[in-house]
């Protein structure tokens, strides 16, 4: 499939997100991993998340708030490239990646891959037991 301009613009917003997020931009395992740990739906593919990076599809707008609120960017920013330089959404972009949860991140990447599973679990099941509650 060919892409867009729609869809490559998509594209080198979502990497750039993700190289100042410091992840890989061109890494599609990893986009998925890291997008399934934070993803309560059905998870992506590889293959999913390989087409996003080349600009051959663009995620569904639930998909797009998560991966927006997982890198710290406005999601009408990544999706539509809106607003994009203005001083507001600069400063709320800065401020996500100062929170605790940039940082909590930041701490996990830090474990050995075993313990990284093992945290990953732990949330995927404090998150089950959430929507219970």
């Amino acid at each position: 499939m060919k892409p867009s301009i729609e869809r490559e613009e998509f594209s080198q917003r979502l990497q750039q997100a993700l190289t100042n997020a410091a992840y890989s931009p061109d890494s599609p395992t990893q986009l998925a991993r890291e997008f399934n740990v934070r993803f309560v739906g059905r998870p992506i593919t590889v293959h999913a998340a390989r087409k996003w990076l080349v600009g051959e599809a663009i995620p569904t707008q639930e998909k797009l708030r998560t991966l927006a609120q997982w890198l710290g960017v406005p999601a009408e920013w990544l999706r539509f490239g809106a607003s994009a330089d203005s001083a507001e959404n600069q400063a709320q972009a800065a401020a996500r990646f100062e929170s605790a949860d940039v940082r909590l991140i930041a701490d996990l990447q830090q474990l050995d891959k075993e313990y990284q599973a093992i945290a990953r679990e732990i949330i995927r099941l404090l998150i089950r037991m959430d929507k219970k509650a």
